[in-house]
C-alpha cells in the first residue's frame, strides 16, 4: 500500500510504497477512506514533540472493515467505522471508572501495536505506527479496540474527523467543563479543534461565545460556527475586550486550543471568579508554566483535558447522529481535500493557517 512516512523531524513526509502484514489476534485491517490533518501530528513533524521514527503519521480516519484478525468479536468485514486513538480495553481502573479516554492501553503503544510488535514495513526496516492507526495510508491495522462502528448512511470523508477534532472540542465543553446555559465562554484559537470548542459550546446553550485569534479569517469561520464575538488578539486588548463583553465580570469559562503557555495564561486572566479554564491545545514537550497562586485562591479552576473527556464507543456515534440530523457542523470545517501524495502541501496549509481543517481522501 502507498502511506506517508516521516523519516525526520524538519522533513518533508514521503510517499512510498510500504509492506502490511495481516492482522493478528485481536486486530483488524480497514480500508480507509479518508484522514484528518490534525495539527497534532504536525507536532512531531516539526520537533515538538517526540515520537519513535520512522512513523506513519495520522490518526483521524474512517472506512471500512476488510479483514478480521482471530479472537475478534467487536466488528465484521463491511462494518463502516471511525477510529480512536485511544484503544479502550474496557477492564483497566479507568476503563471500569468512565475514563476511557485515558486507557492504560494507549500508554502501551509507544509506536507498536499492542503486543510490541509492528505491522509496517519498507523491506527490513521496520516502520512505527503512531497511536496504533498510522492513517496516513491506504490501508491500516489497528487494535479492535480502536473501532468504532457507525450507521453506514454517513458520509465516512466526513466522519473521519469525528477521530479526534471533533470529540476534543465538543468534549472538552460538554464532558470536561460541562459548560452551563446561559454562560460566558472564550475560546482562544480558533483553528479545527477550537472551532469544535465553539459548537460545543453552542450545542450547551451558551450566552456569549467569544473567539479570539489572530488571523482573520479563522475568526470568519468562527463567527460561522457560532461564535457571537470576536477579539483579533493581534490589534486588540484581549482582557479590555472581554471585560467589556461580559459587563465587566470576565468569563465563566476559556478554552486554550493553541498549545501555548502564554495563551493558557491568557485563558486565565478572562476567566471571573469561580470560573474554570480548561486546556485543550497541546504545548510543546518541554514546556513550563508559571502562573500566580493567588489567582486560583479566588475559587478559579485551572483543568486539563485529552480527547474531550470522551467515551469513544458512545460519544461518536452520538456526535454522528447530531452531523446527520445538521445539528453539528462537519461539511463546514473542510476547507479543503487532497490527495495522499499532496500531504506535504496539505500540512503547509495547516501550518500557515490557510484551512480550518483538510481532509486527505484515498
Amino acid at each position: 500500500m502507498k502511506a506517508a512516512v516521516l523519516y525526520e523531524s524538519f522533513q518533508p513526509l514521503v510517499v512510498e510504497d510500504l509492506e502490511l502484514e495481516a492482522p493478528h489476534e485481536h486486530e483488524v485491517l480497514v480500508k480507509l477512506t479518508a484522514s484528518g490533518v490534525c495539527h497534532s501530528d504536525l507536532h512531531y513533524m516539526k520537533g515538538d514533540r517526540e515520537h519513535p521514527l520512522p512513523v506513519v503519521l495520522g490518526h483521524e480516519g474512517a472506512g471500512i472493515v476488510e479483514e478480521i484478525g482471530p479472537g475478534v468479536t467487536y466488528a465484521q468485514p463491511g462494518d463502516h467505522v471511525v477510529l480512536s486513538f485511544v484503544p479502550t480495553c474496557g477492564h483497566c481502573s479507568y476503563c471500569v471508572k468512565g475514563r476511557q479516554n485515558l486507557c492504560e492501553a494507549r500508554y502501551q503503544l509507544r509506536g507498536k501495536m499492542l503486543d510490541g510488535t509492528t505491522r509496517l514495513r519498507k523491506g527490513s526496516q521496520d516502520i512505527h505506527h503512531f497511536n496504533g492507526l498510522s492513517t496516513f495510508g491506504e490501508y491500516a491495522v489497528v487494535p479492535e479496540d480502536s473501532l468504532v462502528k457507525i450507521r453506514e448512511d454517513a458520509p465516512l470523508d466526513r466522519v473521519a474527523l469525528i477521530g479526534c477534532g471533533v470529540p476534543t472540542g465538543v468534549g472538552a465543553v460538554i464532558n470536561t467543563a460541562k459548560v452551563k446555559p446561559g454562560s460566558s465562554v472564550v475560546v482562544i484559537g480558533a483553528g479545527g479543534v477550537g472551532l469544535n470548542v465553539i459548537q460545543g459550546a453552542v450545542l450547551a446553550g451558551a450566552e456569549a461565545i467569544i473567539a479570539v485569534d489572530i488571523h482573520g479569517n479563522k475568526l470568519e469561520h468562527a463567527l460561522q460556527f457560532g461564535a457571537t464575538h470576536l477579539v483579533n488578539a493581534a490589534t486588540e486588548d484581549l482582557m479590555e475586550r472581554v471585560r467589556d463583553i461580559t459587563r465587566g465580570e470576565m468569563a465563566d469559562y476559556a478554552f486554550e486550543v493553541i498549545g501555548s503557555t502564554d495563551a493558557i495564561n491568557q485563558a486565565l486572566l478572562t476567566t471571573k471568579r469561580g470560573g474554570t479554564t480548561v486546556v485543550v491545545g497541546v504545548a510543546p514537550t518541554g514546556a513550563e508554566l508559571t502562573i500566580d497562586p493567588d489567582f486560583l485562591h479566588l475559587d478559579r479552576v485551572l483543568m486539563g483535558c485529552t480527547y474531550g473527556s470522551c467515551y469513544p464507543r458512545a460519544d461518536m456515534p452520538m456526535l454522528i447522529d447530531l452531523y446527520m440530523a445538521r445539528r453539528l457542523k462537519l461539511d463546514e470545517l473542510i476547507s479543503a481535500t487532497f490527495k495522499l501524495d499532496q500531504i506535504n502541501t496539505a500540512f503547509e496549509a495547516l501550518d500557515q493557517g490557510e484551512v480550518a481543517r483538510s481532509i486527505i481522501r484515498y
